[in-house]
């Protein structure tokens, strides 16, 4: 891992992004999935799994059973006629992946798998291999192959539900927004490394429907420069993280967009506590970080962790 190498994947995410809806213009990586799908699963660990629970979430609200599932549970879905599963994994080689695609790897499931590295062992046992198009992360750390998942689930949603939008398009404008988000850094970054360095390390706080992004954001902020990080859903966390706020020095990211934002916002005035938003404005909120596009909640899905991308990727070069 190195921290240098981690910015400068950060940095090559618009073109990347806009590389890969280039190419969903004239192809479409799921288009050899069978008919007659009555299940989806997904499978991963870590930024995979955020990735895919979000997905399934999505799916279910379209009509679709769908299920994000741990791969590293001793059991889930049987493999049944009409499932399809789908493992995640950048690498292709997480081991609880690979373990769990045993339980269904020529049996009647349907595999398609998403992998960075379609070479890879995981591609090996799938019906279906589609390829992230993500490029080399050559600090070590899952970042453009974290948005290119979340963007081709939604390429596989639009497949099984004929619901959606032009992906194309909606992929330029996350890209846009993210070059706007880097471009500008030299605005928003120095207030917001500033204000999160706090001695008990940084929450997060996302709605459900974008829940990937507090998680995501979290990991990066431990898996970079290992700092204490926890992600919290927006209205659960009146239920769970509001407890913390007795007692620390609680700094947040918070991702606006759930219905229980303001239920938070009362604690955290309560107890002076602090938080800055990324995407809109809050009352009472110490600063906000805006981009372009970032009143489309896709547009934020597929791009705003990378305001915690970026400041750990400052932290840690700092260290």
């Amino acid at each position: 891992m190195n921290s240098e190498l981690y910015l400068s994947d950060l940095e090559s995410k618009p073109a990347y992004l806009t590389e890969l809806a280039d190419g969903l213009r004239t192809e479409d990586p799921f288009e050899k999935l069978p008919r007659g799908i009555g299940k989806v699963l997904f499978l991963g660990m870590g930024s995979s799994r955020y990735a895919a629970g979000v997905a399934a979430l999505r799916l279910r609200a379209a009509g679709v059973y769908a299920h994000a599932e741990y791969a590293s549970a001793a059991a889930s879905l049987p493999p049944e006629a009409g499932t399809l599963v789908v493992p995640i994994s950048a690498t292709g080689t997480s081991r609880e992946t690979l373990d769990a695609v045993a339980r269904y790897a020529g049996g009647p499931a349907y595999l398609a798998t998403l992998t960075n590295r379609p070479d890879s062992p995981l591609a090996e046992a799938a019906d279906l291999v589609v390829d992230m198009r993500a490029g080399e992360e050559r600090g070590g750390v899952a970042c453009r192959t974290f948005q290119h998942t979340l963007a081709l689930l939604l390429v596989l949603e639009y497949r099984l539900t004929g619901r959606g939008r032009d992906l194309p398009e909606l992929l330029t404008r996350a890209a846009e927004a993210t070059a706007d988000l880097l471009d500008r850094r030299d605005e928003w970054l120095p207030l917001a490394l500033e204000l999160l360095d706090g001695p008990d390390g940084v929450h997060t706080i996302a709605p459900a429907e974008r829940l990937s992004s507090a998680e995501q954001s979290a990991l990066m902020f431990r898996e970079g420069p290992r700092r204490r990080a926890d992600a919290c859903e927006s209205g659960d966390w009146s239920h769970v993280d509001v407890y913390l706020t007795k007692t620390l020095d609680y700094r947040a990211l918070l991702f606006p967009g759930s219905r229980y934002d303001e239920q938070a916002m009362d604690w955290v005035r309560e107890r002076e506590s602090l938080v800055i938003t990324v995407g809109a404005e809050v009352k009472d909120a110490a600063a906000a970080v805006r981009y372009a596009h970032d009143d489309d909640p896709d547009v934020a899905l597929l791009t705003e962790t990378l305001v915690a991308e970026l400041i750990a990727a400052y932290w840690w070069t700092a260290q």
